[in-house]
């Protein structure tokens, strides 16, 4: 007979799912900014603070949802965040006032997703497999790109249609939805299922039970032992660009800079979708790469290609050829690429028992970038009339980011695996 797949690929799968419509809920603002714009009257800068407070949220919950996880586990913390995810997107369609904006899409979703964020596949990949590591958590990865292919073009044409709030409602009941059906199928562990790692040979132990420790003692306990090496403020600082470059600038804003140039906002949104395709398959090369190679030497090739598509990309806007379908395909391709070999840099750096947490914090830099970014190409914007010095300065932060990670080392020093007190 043939032998049933191990359990870790259906924990894999509602993974997945989850992230996915956690990236696509935080993808959705893009969507929504210029309607905001014309029914609300409120300026691009206003409406990218409360998309700015959402991005802060949800990377400063990370090392504190690592904690959560540790402790609560997966399927609880999952289930929690999803319902949360969606009652606060729900509530917009009632909000008359920016500072409901900030309150309901900021700080509740900021919250809902943070708790969903990649740390949480990470964690759910340490525990569940011994093997396809990079393999697994590219695919993870890889859902964020996945959420905008499925979700962004038809929320687009919802909003064309039907107007902003049918789009809300949609995300929101899908967000709605999965709460439960994580719940159901999630496990925390494989011990809960009778199973060991995937992979994992009989004669190794399996890896420590979830930590009973407090999440916010365990967060901080984290950091302390982190900050004090080269390669944590390394990491987390190309991390700060990477989000800049990503989630904050190009999540946020290329929609509407679309249709500054006149093109459509459906369109606009296949454009974020093209990229959503080339993403799926370069962060999932990127996993089985990281599994392989020189992590150093793959951050430096994705950040070195990112830079250079944003300084094309003023141009591809003017372009009368495929400029922005060439930026697309160059550009998608590493998206999120950066998130297998950061992740597999921070293990060996710290070790497995830390890695989820550590990355949490350097999750967090990516958030703080993203921030920034949104808030100040929103400025750029309303100052300027155009997102072009926006891109320029990102693609210019990505070529120092990629110098920067070769100075990371390759294997952890020992007083970072076992340090000493004082």
């Amino acid at each position: 007979m043939k032998k049933p797949a191990h359990y870790a690929w259906t924990v894999l799968a509602i993974t997945f799912v989850v992230l996915l419509v956690s990236a696509a809920t935080r993808a959705t603002p893009g969507v929504l900014m210029v309607p905001f714009e014309k029914e609300f009257g409120w300026s691009r800068a206003t409406i990218s603070l409360a998309i700015s407070t959402n991005l802060v949220l949800y990377g400063l919950m990370g090392p504190f949802a690592a904690g959560l996880v540790n402790r609560y586990g997966p399927r609880r913390v999952m289930a929690a965040s999803a319902f949360l995810m969606g009652l606060g997107t729900l509530a917009t369609i009632v909000m008359k006032q920016s500072w409901e904006l900030v309150a309901l899409w900021g700080v509740v979703v900021g919250v809902g997703t943070g708790m969903i964020a990649i740390v949480m596949g990470a964690t759910v990949v340490q525990r569940w497999f011994h093997q396809h590591r990079g393999l697994a958590l590219g695919l993870l990865t890889a859902s964020s790109a996945t959420g905008q292919l499925i979700f962004l073009p038809l929320l687009a044409k919802l909003v064309v249609t039907y107007g902003w709030r049918s789009a809300v409602i949609v995300i929101s009941a899908v967000a709605l939805l999965i709460a439960p059906i994580a719940f159901w199928i999630m496990r925390d562990r494989p011990a809960d299922k009778g199973v060991r790692p995937l992979g994992l040979p009989d004669t190794e132990p399996v890896p420590p039970s979830a930590s009973v420790e407090n999440p916010v003692v365990a967060a901080l306990s984290a950091l302390k032992m982190a900050s004090r090496t080269r390669e944590f403020w390394i990491l987390a600082g190309s991390f700060f660009i990477c989000g800049a470059s990503t989630n904050g600038l190009v999540g946020t804003h290329m929609i509407p800079a679309c249709m500054d140039h006149g093109i459509p906002e459906v369109q606009a949104a296949g454009l974020l979708a093209m990229m959503g395709i080339f993403d799926l398959i370069g962060t999932t090369g990127s996993g089985w790469l990281s599994d392989r190679f020189d992590n150093r030497l793959l951050l430096l090739m994705y950040y070195g290609f990112r830079g250079l598509a944003l300084l094309y990309l003023p141009y591809g806007f003017v372009s009368e050829s495929h400029g922005l379908s060439l930026f697309a395909v160059f550009y998608g391709l590493d998206w999120i690429a950066t998130v297998p070999p950061t992740v597999a840099l921070a293990r060996q750096a710290f070790g497995a028992e830390k890695a989820g947490l550590v990355f949490g914090w350097i999750l967090a830099s990516h958030q703080v970038g993203a921030a920034l970014a949104a808030s100040v190409a929103g400025f750029i914007r309303t100052s300027e009339g155009s997102y072009d010095h926006a891109f320029m300065i990102a693609g210019v932060l990505c070529m120092i980011s990629a110098a920067a990670v070769l100075f990371a080392t390759k294997r952890p020093p020992a007083e970072t695996l076992n340090p000493v007190a004082g």
